[in-house]
């Protein structure tokens, strides 16, 4: 779990979305740990992510919910992890054609 941390503040830099899906009945506690809905992840050093890059969806929430639904979900976060990406690096949109 350390190194997963570690893993996933790094990554807050770079240009990426990680989508997690857990499957089955387990415990799934740390998996909501590395979402960092409820707070922001940080490394076993203490430094916190640069912005949120996670999206933990379990999957028996949805088992009887349309596949649209399970897929509006996951795919909630990513518009707004590529804006906050774009606003870090002072990138502005592209205007139209």
């Amino acid at each position: 779990m350390a190194d997963t941390r570690e893993a996933i503040v790094r990554a807050s830099y770079q240009p990426m979305s990680i989508i997690i899906v857990g499957v089955g009945n387990a415990d799934f506690t740390d998996m909501q740990i590395l979402d960092g809905d409820d707070g922001v992840l940080r490394s076993p050093k203490g430094e916190p992510v640069l912005r949120d890059i996670v999206q933990f969806v379990p999957f028996r929430d949805f088992k009887t919910a349309s596949p649209a639904a399970l897929a509006k979900c996951v795919l909630a976060e990513v518009p707004k992890q590529v804006v906050e990406y774009f606003s870090h690096k002072a990138i502005p949109p592209m205007n139209p054609l």
